[in-house]
């Protein structure tokens, strides 16, 4: 019998985890109405109630070179944190995704005596030299978005729950296009291309001015298209502007969204997505898409030397094949963007055909993911407050 009132410790390091981390303090709430949460996240786990001891801003750093900029601070602000959690004593500790702060944090945990489950598994599946076994001397549970990672850890011998993957429960099955293009007011003849360079200011620095000069020579080769671009904050949003302007492209057709990606993926025929979670969200509203990514070019060698798999697409990933391209780096070209859009806009068989593999992967991850998630962590709970 767990107690009505336990601690549990959460940290998140950016969106797309405050995301997870808030549906799955939704649904333990549900189960224990009086559970208390602190550490680390953003709005969306702090409407749940989290008490937050550091900003979640200060975790959202890209790239190996960023990292190495940033890490005094990072380092620093884990240290802060153990220390906070250790005193705290929490009867349970998730890490959401963030598994370069994470992982350093929850081994110090464990060694203290607290229960740590990590939630998301790191990309170990994509190195050729591998994580697991750090992983397994820093949590206690490991919780997976896809199948295949559950496997993995198990045959490794840590122990590990797939519970599939939260937008796979909350993006219908059925096509939205229709529906989404009436709510936007553009009309369904109408092309439309989705431009999504990103969710943080590091990525629009290296993003926008791609993606700006790929709309421009779309413009030039298609009749009446329009973009839409979801930018998730005034400081993404002031970036993307500045690109525009640097650029002379106040005359795109182009629409600017706060927020909405879902919308602008809905509502269009294609999608420019820079690789990450936004292309899963495109795979599950059955788009076409293509995957372009840059980031500094120490960050791109040293990914390159550590043994990456062909594809960094999540759909690509899914599928095990590329259902669509990727273009990255040196080869993210305004010309070959803007190509690679085309082909996927004129080709019927291709426009038919990955619709189809899409479904196929939104069934596999539909699992009601943060019931599965926490039904997975209050075991441990049982155990520590018995």
């Amino acid at each position: 019998m767990i107690g009505r009132r336990v601690t549990i410790g959460m940290v998140a390091g950016e969106a797309s985890g405050d995301l997870l981390g808030a549906h799955l303090m939704a649904a333990l709430h549900a189960q224990l109405p009086g559970a208390r949460f602190i550490g680390i996240g953003g709005p969306k786990m702090q409407s749940e109630g989290l008490d937050v001891l550091f900003p979640m801003e200060r975790l959202a750093v890209r790239g190996y070179a960023e990292v190495l900029r940033h890490y005094p601070g990072l380092l620093w602000m884990r240290r802060q944190l153990r220390r906070a959690l250790v005193e705290a004593r929490p009867q349970l500790f998730i890490g959401v995704d963030a598994p370069d702060f994470n992982l350093g944090l929850e081994a110090g945990l464990k060694r203290a005596g607290i229960p740590v489950v990590h939630y998301v598994s790191p990309s170990i599946w994509a190195w050729r030299g591998g994580r697991i076994g750090a992983i397994a001397r820093s949590v206690d549970h490991m919780l997976t978005l896809f199948p295949f990672e559950q496997t993995l850890y198990r045959e490794a011998g840590v122990p590990a729950t797939y519970v599939g993957h939260p937008l796979a429960d909350m993006i219908p099955e059925e096509d939205q296009t229709a529906s989404t293009r009436l709510q936007l007011k553009i009309a369904p003849e109408r092309k439309v291309i989705a431009l999504l360079p990103g969710s943080r200011q590091s990525e629009l620095r290296y993003m926008a001015d791609t993606f700006i000069a790929t709309a421009k020579l779309l413009a030039q080769r298609m009749e009446q298209p329009l973009f839409l671009v979801p930018l998730v904050s005034r400081e993404t949003r002031e970036i993307f502007e500045a690109a525009l302007y640097r650029a002379d492209a106040a005359d795109l057709p182009l629409t600017i969204l706060f927020g909405h990606a879902r919308d602008a993926l809905a509502a269009a025929d294609v999608a420019l997505v820079a690789s990450g979670t936004a292309t899963l969200e495109a795979a599950l509203l059955k788009k076409p898409m293509v995957i372009a990514y840059k980031m500094a070019g120490a960050s791109f060698q040293l990914m390159r030397r550590m043994g990456y798999l062909p594809y960094v697409g999540l759909p690509n990933i899914l599928a095990g094949e590329f259902v669509v391209p990727e273009l990255l780096q040196h080869d993210a070209t305004p010309e070959n963007l803007a190509q690679a859009l085309l082909n996927t806009l004129n080709d019927t068989v291709v426009r038919e055909r990955i619709p189809q593999r899409f479904a196929a992967i939104h069934r596999q991850l539909k699992c009601n993911t943060a019931e599965q998630a926490a039904r997975a962590v209050l075991p441990l709970l049982a155990r520590t407050t018995a």
